[in-house]
């Protein structure tokens, strides 16, 4: 397993690098964009890696970050989403606002991304909604750990604001209310400011009008 490359840079070509690492000279798969940051034709460079081994098929695929791997390691674990489309994804959307979409359930960003249409942005969000919710979970305890901010991330405020509507909504249908009634008046709240207890009250005034 290699995690990531580092040499020369000796060829920059569509849809692939070549790095030079003590006389070797390493096919890397790339998106476009990705190509473009890497840096020049001569230069040192270093890129994280994520080798793909099958019975027809030995590839590289780099990226510049670890956040880009990351991102690239879940899309590729939906079903029905490979490497090359993994690649497209990555070369449309920031990590961090791909995962912000997933978590917000924002279909909607989803399918500006080429080759994703709703039912594929519903797959993805059903998908990996929680996968990240836990990859968020295990960064905020590293973080801790190392004494790093306390800061949250858009996306760990995307996360809680599920968490407090998720909560809202149980309590609401325990109430008697139907479900689709209630994600309609929640629609029309902005959530971020209100508490559970909070939402459960605003919930119950508008769906008693």
């Amino acid at each position: 397993m290699l995690a990531y490359i580092k040499g020369t840079l000796e060829m920059k070509m569509t849809g692939y690098i070549v790095i030079d690492v003590g006389g070797l000279g390493y096919k890397i798969f790339m998106s476009d964009v990705g190509i473009e940051k890497i840096g020049n034709i001569g230069e040192k460079v270093k890129v994280h890696t994520y080798y793909k081994v099958r019975e027809d098929d030995v590839s590289i695929y780099g990226f510049n970050t670890l956040e880009e791997l990351k991102m690239f390691e879940l899309l590729i674990s939906v079903s029905g989403v490979g490497a090359k489309t993994a690649l497209t994804m990555l070369a449309v959307c920031e990590p961090s606002e791909f995962a912000l979409a997933v978590i917000s359930e924002d279909v909607k960003t989803l399918t500006q991304i080429p080759g994703i249409g709703a039912k594929s942005a519903q797959r993805i969000i059903l998908e990996l909604k929680d996968k990240i919710a836990k990859q968020q979970e295990i960064e905020k305890i590293n973080a801790q750990i190392n004494n790093k901010s306390a800061t949250k991330s858009k996306i760990q405020v995307a996360i809680d604001n599920n968490q407090k509507v998720a909560e809202a909504m149980a309590a609401l249908q325990v109430l008697g209310y139907n479900k689709k009634e209630i994600e309609k008046e929640f629609a029309k709240l902005d959530k971020n400011e209100l508490s559970t207890e909070e939402l459960i009250k605003k919930g119950l005034n508008l769906l008693g009008k």
